[in-house]
């Protein structure tokens, strides 16, 4: 079983350009790289999980999803950072399925593929369905960072908020 970080994508991980699907438009949050080189060095595994209802859409594709992903990933690597996998669910918010947040189906599945310790592992977002996938997958940790689109502290269910994934030193230790 390996402790794992959750991290959402649009918000947390990139500035959230709504539906960003091409390498053009994707812009690291600044920070991001140091915060997830520090998570792997105290020992946690890095799983992204994203809602991407632009595909259900027609926005764009499963193939413009994989593409992006997949230079994603690279770029982490370049700087130092595994990825251990990265999950989406392409369904639409009125779609019947299992993965979208604030189900937890994506969790479910990295935790199939990947034995996730969930009681010693964190989930970080910026939308309250992200802590709520949390609370409903029973993962403990959670932080809500203000870089994504319509933070509200007052109803943040979150453990912790943060101002953006620098700050993560001062949380997990």
């Amino acid at each position: 079983m390996q402790k794992t970080v959750f991290l959402d994508r649009d918000g947390v991980i990139n500035i959230d350009h709504d539906y960003v699907h091409k390498i053009e438009e994707f812009e690291f949050v600044e920070g991001v790289m140091d915060a997830c080189k520090y998570l792997q060095k105290q020992g946690f595994q890095l799983v992204v999980i994203t809602n991407q209802s632009g595909i259900a859409r027609g926005y764009y594709t499963m193939d413009d999803f994989n593409i992006l992903s997949d230079w994603m990933v690279k770029e982490f690597k370049k700087n130092g950072v595994d990825i251990a996998g990265v999950y989406l669910c392409p369904h639409g918010p009125n779609d019947s399925c299992d993965c979208r947040k604030p189900k937890t189906g994506m969790i479910d599945q990295a935790n199939k593929e990947l034995g996730v310790d969930i009681q010693n592992s964190w989930l970080i977002g910026d939308k309250g369905s992200d802590i709520e996938c949390a609370i409903n997958a029973k993962i403990p940790n959670t932080i809500q960072v203000k870089t994504g689109h319509s933070f509200d502290e007052s109803t943040s269910k979150a453990k912790y908020v943060l101002e953006n994934l620098k700050q993560i030193d001062r949380i997990i230790v």
